[in-house]
């Protein structure tokens, strides 16, 4: 008897254990998935089309593990497939007599929607990759029998359409699994890790201060999925505003972290009083309920008000350290306090108590590179291109199917730095593809007359790859053969088995994927250390614009954009040379040079003031100081100048100097570092 507990308790964590959970929701997803592609395979049949393989091929496309992102995937594909259906019915018969003209045009329009994906950088670019992704798959084929291209449109389009409504029906019908819950509980992680990024700030542990930044990664996964909650139907639009505003703040809070360890480093000796006030705020950040918390802050807070220096007193360069780490701390409270009441909110889908400044959130910011864009398209432009000539001047029977799926890998794979090793996947996956294709071809599928067999043969496989698909690590070997296994088995309305059409496709499929993998490799990676060095060129390039003025965002533009690209950098780093891994520092550093910057022209903005020659003079010098020690001198000095500080102007002006000191001293420690 006394056994029994454990053994209960050994059952239950055993069901709940995450690989457990991981394979049950990867199962789902390839039932689900699997029931959606035979429907859609059975009413592509029963209405006569002639390639209903198209519609399974669709399903397994568009088809997520969650509501949201399936339909919203589903809307996106829908949307791209009517654009670039449209564009090559108009180029293909334009240009019919000239296949060179042809290709050139349809791999124009093809590289023109990677250049639109790239430049788009949420799930919406999957439009984009997919009017690109169509006019190949459709044009191409269409060069040598342009006649047909229009009826092939439409029974294309009718295809996507049977697919992609079988795919959201199941999803959203049967079991389905919201991607709310996913965001409620990375935002839970999220401000746990928060708040004890906090406290252990507060109780002195050291690490790097570019540490911070890591958070990015948590932020951009966030993002990521809150573009997909409104298809979720499971929120409302103000709890949409409440998502970007929480974005805001957490973004803040990286940011008001990085203050607080600076100021306490440089200060000396702390007053008793802010001593005890530290560690109850360090004990209320590590315990305590919700309801504790949130009294606890209202509590905090009030102290840290009576703790800021109120009067005009002279006061020296140490007493406005201590002010400034009082304000930084009190603002630390402020947001964690909203950040808990918007999450609320947006768990129970309700209206926020901070409309009034929900109303001006920015959310998430996406850095946009236009000429590492148009790069990336101008290699998928030469490496088509080259496909299209080889293929016309050869006379290769299959050489529009080889081009059409080389069209397929620039745009699917072109959003990665190093896309060769994810073809590969693809690769291998097709290469299981083609081996159980010609098993069922030649062996299986023969025998079968009816449809509920069929279903029933076709299950082991499709459920196997199904749930592999919903594994990232194996999403694009799973593709690879949930993909081709409709196309190689001809499955339509009639059996043909002809297996010297089903060689040539496989051939072309393989010397298309492995051209891709030669070509992409030269002319479409970026190298992680040229990726890091043009990230913090643009970062600088953006600090010269805000020093002369020409560009002019507000604070918390800079710092979510800063945010994103730190989520660009963090992966890149992992694969730089280990000279590189200075990177972070340097994208730290540049966003709060940005900052204040920014905060010291809307001082004199906001007073309707002149900036001073001397202040425009060491703002020039931020720029690209070739002497940081000598620039802290001269800004100590300015410092010394205004105090003691004789108006409220004079005040923030100063606080401003002093957050600009921190970060020229938390830069003049790495460097000694670096040495």
């Amino acid at each position: 008897m006394n056994n029994i507990l454990p053994l209960k308790t050994l059952f239950r964590r055993t069901l709940g254990a995450p690989a457990l959970l991981s394979d049950a929701s990867a199962l789902l997803y390839a039932a689900r998935s699997f029931a959606a592609a035979m429907l859609a395979y059975y009413i592509a049949l029963s209405i006569g089309l002639d390639r209903p393989s198209w519609a399974i091929i669709t399903v397994y496309i568009v088809s997520q593990t969650s509501v949201g992102a399936s339909l919203s995937r589903s809307l996106y594909r829908l949307s791209g497939t009517l654009v670039g259906a449209a564009a090559t019915v108009w180029i293909v018969p334009t240009f019919a007599n000239m296949p060179v003209v042809c290709s050139v045009m349809l791999t124009g329009w093809i590289c023109l929607c990677l250049w639109l994906s790239l430049l788009e950088r949420t799930p919406r670019a999957y439009a984009f990759v997919l009017a690109g992704y169509t006019a190949s798959l459709i044009g191409f084929p269409a060069v040598a029998d342009p006649g047909a291209i229009f009826s092939t449109a439409i029974v294309r389009v009718q295809e996507v359409v049977i697919g992609i409504f079988c795919a959201g029906l199941i999803h959203r019908y049967v079991l389905p699994a919201r991607i709310s819950g996913a965001f409620n509980s990375k935002l839970s992680q999220v401000l746990q890790a928060e708040r004890q990024r906090i406290a252990d700030t507060l109780a002195g542990k050291s690490h790097s201060a570019s540490e911070d930044l890591h958070q990015a990664l948590a932020l951009q996964f966030l993002q990521g999925i809150s573009h997909h909650i409104p298809y979720d139907f499971a929120l409302s639009v103000p709890v949409r505003q409440a998502r970007k505003a929480i974005h805001d703040r957490l973004a803040r809070l990286v940011m008001v972290n990085g203050e607080l360890r600076d100021r306490l480093a440089m200060i000396g000796a702390m007053p008793a009083e802010l001593r005890v006030f530290l560690e109850d705020v360090q004990a209320w950040l590590t315990g305590g309920d919700e309801h504790t918390r949130k009294t606890g802050a209202e509590a905090l807070i009030k102290r840290s008000e009576q703790l800021m220096p109120h009067d005009a007193q002279p006061r020296m360069f140490e007493d406005r350290l201590r002010a400034s780490l009082v304000r930084h701390l009190t603002e630390a409270l402020l947001l964690l306090q909203e950040c808990e009441r918007l999450s609320f909110a947006i768990r129970h889908a309700k209206p926020t108590p901070l409309q009034a400044e929900n109303k001006g959130a920015k959310g998430y910011v996406f850095h946009r590179d236009p000429l590492t864009a148009a790069r990336t398209a101008l290699g998928a432009f030469t490496i088509i291109m080259s496909g299209c000539l080889a293929w016309i001047y050869s006379a290769w029977s299959d050489g529009s199917t080889a081009v059409s799926i080389l069209g397929v890998c620039c745009t699917l794979f072109g959003s990665f730095d190093t896309p060769a090793p994810h073809i590969v996947k693809y690769i291998i996956g097709s290469l299981w593809g083609v081996v159980i294709s010609l098993l069922y071809s030649f062996a299986l599928l023969p025998q079968i007359s009816d449809f509920p067999v069929l279903v029933a043969v076709l299950a082991p496989v499709y459920l196997l790859a199904g749930s592999l698909q919903a594994r990232p690590p194996t999403t694009f070997m799973a593709m690879g053969i949930t993909l081709t296994l409709p196309v190689l088995c001809e499955l339509g309305a009639h059996y043909s088995g002809d297996f010297a059409a089903a060689l040539n496709t496989a051939i072309a499929l393989f010397t298309a994927t492995g051209f891709a993998v030669l070509s992409m490799s030269m002319l479409q990676t970026v190298q992680a250390d040229a990726g890091i060095k043009r990230l913090l060129a643009i970062s600088q390039r953006d600090i010269r614009r805000s020093v002369k003025g020409i560009w002019n965002p507000d604070e918390t533009h800079w710092t979510n954009l800063m945010i994103d690209r730190s989520a660009l950098l963090l992966p890149r780093v992992q694969r730089s040379r280990p000279s590189s891994a200075q990177a972070l520092d340097a994208m730290l550093h540049a966003l709060r040079i940005g900052l204040c910057i920014m905060r010291l022209r809307r001082c004199y903005s906001q007073a309707r003031r002149e900036m001073p020659p001397a202040m425009q003079q060491l703002l020039n010098l931020l720029i690209d100081p070739a002497d940081s020690h000598a620039v802290r001198e001269k800004l100590t000095a300015m410092i010394n100048a205004g105090l003691p500080v004789q108006d409220a102007f004079t005040q923030q002006v100063v606080d401003r100097l002093v957050d600009l000191h921190c970060v020229l001293r938390v830069q003049q420690k790495e460097e000694r570092n670096v040495e």
